[in-house]
């Protein structure tokens, strides 16, 4: 009634329609479509769809932060120098000194894989068999990062009460480090993670 009554030559009147008829026009057609949508439901042999309404709203910026790939962090022990260096994505981060097996006991070379980490290891004598349990005198320090094991003895970067003794090759195969530094090595790796060791 309101519609007819206006004049359809006045300019403030297709204003008026347009305001009204546009958001009216769309409004109807979501809702048909909406009604045409749920009728399916009852449709024999038909996947009922979700209506649009009903779908989570994503945003696809929080999306590319979300599932942004973690870098790839790889340990280059290098015998020569007694450090080991911490790469991640290519680009060396850190590295630190470290003291590695003497004459006899040396520290094997080639390509490993981090397979054990422990944090305030037990340390068993292999000779006596003593246990020596998690303290500041533990030969094995604070921290236990294995990547290197055969049927009896495992090989790995620990941590150790003896700091006079990094920078040297004195270990029976193991790589010492300092503990704050074997600390801060066993927050940047993983199970898996690569170690090669060189001369």
């Amino acid at each position: 009634m309101f519609m007819r009554l206006l004049r359809p030559n006045c300019p403030l009147v297709f204003l008026l329609l347009a305001a009204i008829a546009v958001p009216v026009h769309a409004e109807v057609q979501s809702e048909a479509a909406l009604i045409a949508k749920l009728k399916q439901i009852n449709s024999p042999g038909i996947t009922p769809p979700v209506p649009d309404l009903l779908l989570p709203k994503i945003s696809t910026l929080d999306d590319r932060y979300l599932y942004q790939a973690q870098p790839i962090t790889r340990l280059i022990l290098k015998l020569g120098q007694r450090r080991v260096f911490v790469y991640q994505d290519q680009e060396l981060k850190t590295s630190y000194p470290v003291a590695i097996g003497k004459r006899g006991w040396e520290t094997p070379i080639g390509k490993f894989k981090v397979n054990r980490l422990e944090r305030n290891p037990t340390w068993q004598n292999p000779w006596t068999n003593q246990i020596v349990p998690p303290s500041d005198h533990n030969p094995i320090g604070a921290r236990w990062i294995g990547f290197w094991r055969n049927h009896k003895d495992e090989i790995g970067f620990h941590g150790t009460p003896n700091q006079g003794s990094i920078g040297q090759a004195a270990s029976h195969g193991c790589v010492r480090m300092l503990n704050s530094d074997v600390k801060a090595l066993f927050e940047l790796v993983t199970l898996g993670t690569e170690v090669e060791v060189v001369p």
